[in-house]
């Protein structure tokens, strides 16, 4: 049950990034909303993460909720922001989807 609130504490992470990215482009009360979003979704993010590492060893799930964070932002700034990709950013996309992966894998929990 832990690991499945680590990964909504991890898209919540990317949740916040995405109204940072909105904040960025945004005006007036529209920006404010988007940064209330950002603390909205940054509390509810680490407080996940906080609830996860009551049974998840810490290092592991920092580890995994970050590297959510990490591929869903790199992610959402290609598909939605229209950010460049190329090559290496695939690559190390995919290393670090394999490195979450074997975090799980070989955790004792």
């Amino acid at each position: 049950m832990n690991w499945i609130i680590l990964i909504f504490g991890g898209l919540f992470e990317v949740l916040f990034t995405f109204c940072i990215g909105k904040a960025k482009t945004s005006v007036g009360n529209e920006m404010y909303l988007w940064y209330l979003g950002f603390l909205v979704s940054v509390t509810i993010s680490m407080g996940l993460l906080i609830k996860a590492t009551q049974t998840l060893p810490l290092g592991t799930a920092y580890a995994v909720w970050s590297g959510i964070g990490a591929v869903g932002t790199v992610l959402m700034g290609i598909i939605i922001f229209k950010e460049p990709t190329d090559f290496w950013r695939i690559f190390f996309i995919f290393t670090l989807i394999a490195s979450i992966v074997g975090l799980k894998a070989v955790s004792s929990h």
